[in-house]
């Protein structure tokens, strides 16, 4: 019998961020927002104001009214609102007040279903394998309620088959890159220790750093080929292209040095 571990075996949870690592945004922000105006009969706004103004505008609301206003107590619809409206009004439309409603209506009906998102194609078989193997896993997210209740399941990502549990910002009260939100995790999933558990991110600011901050194991994925990437590696991270170059390195037999995932990196 072989005297090395696979990383796996060192574990009993995986936590895994969702956007950007599970799933992705399809099309661009302007494709939605030119689909509301339309509906109502309006001209379709400039992409790339409307781009700007959410930026600048979500940013905003972010500092002001952080995890979708949870300490504020507002309600999520109203959040959304006030963001929307601002995104429209830095982009240079001033919708009144009757229009914008049924603009706003559209909106936050399609960013609340699994319309503007993809699910990649090794999400689901990650998930279930790690659950098949014994481990517990969990989702953490900088997002709102509707990610657990709707969108996930409606991409096929149900709680019980392909997570046990979740920990988003908007039903914490924590985000990321806040330390605080690993440790929710780590206590959900039965007060575990931290290097018994794995996090699994797109960001080293908000997956990586905060993860290894409270002594969990990391691992980042690279889907994207983004330049970023070659600074992740030189500080020591393992990066991998994919799921299924995780599950490999998961189940390698004496967990990968740099060279080992360079390797595996190059394979795909």
């Amino acid at each position: 019998m072989s005297l090395q571990m696979t990383m796996l075996s060192k574990l009993r949870c995986i936590t895994i961020d969702v956007t950007g690592t599970l799933i992705a945004y399809k099309g661009e922000l302007g494709d939605y927002y030119c689909m509301a105006a339309k509906s109502v009969g309006l001209p379709c706004p400039d992409y790339k104001r409307m781009h700007e103004g959410f930026k600048s505008a979500y940013t905003d609301m972010a500092k002001q009214y952080p995890c979708f206003g949870y300490a504020a107590k507002m309600p999520n619809i109203k959040w959304w609102k006030q963001c929307v409206k601002d995104s429209f009004v830095r982009g240079g439309y001033d919708y009144d007040e009757e229009t914008f409603e049924k603009v706003f209506r559209r909106i936050y009906s399609v960013f609340g279903s699994s319309a503007p998102y993809t699910i990649f194609p090794d999400s689901q078989p990650f998930l279930r394998w790690a659950r098949q193997k014994g481990l517990l896993v969990g989702l953490v997210s900088n997002a709102e309620y509707r990610y657990q209740d709707v969108i996930l399941p409606a991409l096929g990502l149900n709680q019980g088959s392909e997570w046990d549990f979740g920990v988003f910002s908007g039903l914490e009260g924590v985000e990321k890159p806040n330390p605080r939100i690993y440790e929710i995790a780590l206590a959900k999933a039965g007060n575990i220790a931290p290097h018994e558990a794995l996090h699994i991110g797109d960001s080293m600011r908000k997956d990586y750093l905060p993860a290894r901050a409270v002594g969990m194991h990391a691992l980042l994925l690279d889907r994207f080929k983004t330049p970023d990437a070659e600074n992740w590696r030189k500080s020591g991270a393992p990066v991998l292209p994919d799921l299924v170059a995780a599950q490999a390195w998961l189940s390698a037999e004496d967990v990968p040095n740099q060279e080992t995932v360079r390797e595996m990196d190059g394979l795909n």
